[in-house]
């Protein structure tokens, strides 16, 4: 008895599939299995299975496959001859049909494997968000996938630096061993840009500062920090809120300071101001140790129920004393003072102050204000 067995499989790749591009139906004829005729005078016989199906990468069918026999002449007796079709995912179905002519017997096994599902696709940034679910620079996005029957064969991945919106997004693909393209989206805020920062300007007080500055609209907090200028100063963060001011207090009279003004966007993106500040104490302005090219305006606190004020300016002995009604006095390039005439000319001076109550005949003075000085370049 002659028997004759030979599997064929579904491997052979169609040279013009691709992962994206497949003919929509794939009529597949396979070689025939032939038997000639021997010396005993038996006739040629031949098995051919006829395939419909859209075949994709790799071997791999993407759609539902019939498959039906041709078989030539027809056989004494057949067994899994008849026709099938496979509708589910597997990643290897064999059907054998067998066929038989009197001593002549064909087994012929023929395995399909069959994906027709996308895999399943998802984003993998790079990092979390920046700041309160934003991100503030480059951005990159692999995707990765899964695939239940012919596995993952690659992947996309993408990247995003702008424009900024609150509705960014990116999307990547996944492409399965049989060329099946699985899609997804990553969806996310994005700001780039800082905010900005006005000038910051600063108001003395007594041992105490007022900074003030403007942000933009998209900037919803502020810090300020502060450090003192000698060696080896440490910087004190001593505001973090919504304002757009602060006051420092216990300053040291004298004393120099560094103030730094960052405002922030909801991205944790900034822009920051930095100003130098030297201390004042009742006597605003000049402040201690000023350098000055023009004649400077003499500012105090006010005092309570003061009426008037007494301004005494020093430079090798006293030469100037005032009377003003207001807490300020603007100094002159010249001027007299018990007869005799001084210009203001370059050096170091001192200033000092008291409150004065009543009328000013009367002399009736407070405690000393107190003393500052400036330089006259």
């Amino acid at each position: 008895m002659r028997r004759a067995r030979i599997q064929l499989l579904s491997s052979r790749t169609n040279p013009c599939a691709s992962a994206g591009r497949h003919a929509a139906l794939l009529v597949v004829v396979l070689a025939s299995l032939v038997v000639p005729s021997g010396a005993g005078g038996q006739p040629t016989v031949s098995v051919n299975p006829v395939i419909r199906g859209t075949l994709g990468a790799n071997g791999w069918y993407t759609s539902n496959v019939t498959v039906n026999w041709a078989i030539d002449p027809p056989p004494d007796s057949s067994t899994g001859c008849d026709a099938f079709t496979l509708t589910a995912d597997t990643r290897g179905t064999t059907h054998t049909c067998t066929a038989s002519w009197g001593q002549v017997h064909i087994d012929y096994p023929l395995t399909i494997r069959l994906d027709k599902t996308p895999p399943v696709v998802r984003a993998v940034p790079d990092r979390q968000p920046d700041a309160n679910g934003w991100y503030n620079h480059l951005l990159r996005v692999p995707f990765s996938g899964t695939d239940a029957t012919s596995g993952i064969a690659g992947c996309s991945s993408a990247s995003y630096g702008g424009p900024d919106t609150a509705a960014a997004s990116l999307s990547g693909t996944c492409t399965d061993k049989a060329g099946n393209v699985g899609r997804a989206t990553f969806s996310f805020a994005y700001d780039a840009t800082p905010p900005t920062l006005a000038k910051v300007t600063v108001v003395h007080g007594n041992r105490s500062v007022d900074l003030r500055w403007r942000a933009s609209a998209d900037a919803p907090l502020a810090q300020v920090t502060r450090s003192t200028t000698g060696k080896g100063a440490k910087s004190t963060t001593v505001y973090r809120g919504p304002g757009k001011a602060y006051r420092d207090k216990g300053l040291r009279v004298g004393a120099k300071y560094r103030y730094t003004v960052t405002a922030f966007d909801a991205a944790s993106n900034s822009a920051t101001k930095t100003v130098s500040v030297t201390a004042t104490g009742p006597l605003l302005s000049p402040v201690p140790g000023a350098r000055v090219s023009a004649p400077p305006r003499l500012v105090w606190t006010p005092v309570r129920g003061a009426t008037y004020y007494n301004v005494q300016l020093v430079r090798n002995g006293r030469i100037l004393s005032s009377w003003p009604a207001r807490p300020y006095l603007k100094l002159s390039r010249t001027w007299t003072y018990k007869g005799r005439r001084y210009r203001l000319r370059t050096g170091s001076y001192r200033w000092y102050v008291w409150p004065g109550f009543g009328r000013v005949a009367q002399a009736t003075y407070g405690r000393l204000l107190g003393g500052s000085s400036f330089v006259v370049r």
